[in-house]
């Protein structure tokens, strides 16, 4: 069966460049991969023509035979060149796959950036993150922080290049600039990180002694911060280009700062909502009067208790709570009363408490309602 021309088998025209070339035969190499056509016999065989016709396409030396001489080119004696280009009819899938086995699978692999053909050799610095805790009074009203980070900073001696003296690293000839070496095992190619350059792509020949080729050092840096009014605990703080420098010249990472405020020992929060557990006297919640409150602010609030009062009641402060984050708005304040018990009577006390108790009746309906209910119900028990 004749073999068909390897511009048709990629859909393209004769024309067509290294870009276009490539892009049709990653479409087709996606559309017939073996993995995703295990229901179709023949994905396999035309996989394996598209891998053969862009190995031969990609390459301009071949690509001008093959336009010349047609598929005469790579058998035995083609007139390509003196010998043709000898065993070129099974196509070589490592060759020609690889070309495009980043743009497929780069994702799951760890793929990097790719640059001039080669593996670039700058690498972003890592992100960083710094966990800070501030007081609820800060987070109400902002404030400004500096912390101390211990991250890589770009090598001054160097200045970053990771190299001595100004040369320029070498491509690594263990992996040809990639930073991945490629092997075959059956009908896949597997790929990991070059052990000779450590998946950088170069090597230095003469690296700087201050930063042993890296093109980055150790140190701690005191960094100014912004904390904005109405972080919460998880708020998170990106400062961009403050993390770590990157491998030899690379961009800089970015330094995250993650939130927690601290308790606070008077206020309770709740989103932008304040709570404040207030204890008054029996006195107090009794005859009713009036008490002063503090505030986040630092300020004082008059509440007035009514007479009657019980543990548990509620009062609102409107606007007296936290402030919303890069917005407008103010949460609430709730003061929650808790009546207290009176301890360490003194002789006279007690007995105007058992006076009162005495002539106090219907004083305690919520007592009186009580203890009906239970009455009640023993009563039922009897019968």
């Amino acid at each position: 069966m004749a073999k068909r021309d390897y511009y048709e088998v990629l859909g393209v025209g004769k024309g067509a460049d290294a870009g276009e070339l490539k892009k049709a035969y990653r479409k087709k190499a996606m559309e017939f991969h073996p993995d995703r056509n295990a229901d179709n016999p023949e994905a396999e065989a035309k996989f394996k023509e598209a891998n053969e016709a862009y190995d031969a396409l990609k390459d301009p030396e071949k690509k001008a035979a093959y336009d010349r001489f047609g598929h005469a080119a790579f058998e035995q004696g083609g007139g390509g060149r003196p010998g043709g280009f000898g065993g070129h009819g099974q196509g070589d899938f490592s060759s020609a796959f690889s070309d495009v086995f980043d743009d497929l699978f780069g994702d799951f692999m760890g793929g990097q950036q790719r640059g001039g053909g080669g593996r670039s050799r700058a690498q972003r610095g890592s992100d960083l993150r710094y966990n800070m805790r501030v007081s609820l009074e800060d987070a109400y009203k902002g404030s400004q922080k500096t912390i101390n980070v211990p991250t890589s900073v770009s090598c001054k001696t160097c200045t970053g290049t990771g190299a001595a003296n100004g040369a320029e690293p070498q491509t690594c000839p263990s992996c040809s600039g990639m930073g991945k070496v490629r092997a075959q095992q059956g009908f896949f190619t597997v790929e990991r990180t070059c052990p000779a350059c450590g998946g950088i792509g170069q090597t230095i020949k003469d690296p700087c002694k201050d930063c042993h080729g890296a093109g980055r050092v150790e140190k701690e840096r005191s960094l100014s911060v912004n904390i904005p009014a109405g972080v919460e605990t998880g708020t998170r703080i990106r400062l961009s280009g403050e993390g770590e420098a990157g491998l030899r010249g690379g961009p800089t990472g970015d330094l995250y700062i993650f939130i927690e405020v601290q308790p606070h020992p008077i206020f309770e929060r709740d989103g932008m909502h304040l709570h404040c557990a207030v204890p008054v006297s029996m006195t107090t919640a009794a005859l009713g009067g009036d008490i002063e409150v503090p505030t986040i602010d630092g300020g004082r609030s008059r509440v007035k208790i009514p007479a009657g009062s019980q543990t548990g009641r509620q009062m609102r402060l409107r606007a007296k709570g936290m402030p919303m984050l890069r917005g407008a708005g103010q949460g609430d304040m709730f003061i929650e009363l808790g009546v207290e018990t009176p301890v360490n009577l003194s002789t006279k006390q007690k007995e105007l408490l058992r006076e009162f108790d005495k002539l106090g009746e219907d004083n305690s309906p919520e007592s009186s309602s009580f203890f009906k209910k239970v009455k009640s119900f023993w009563d039922g028990m009897t019968h």
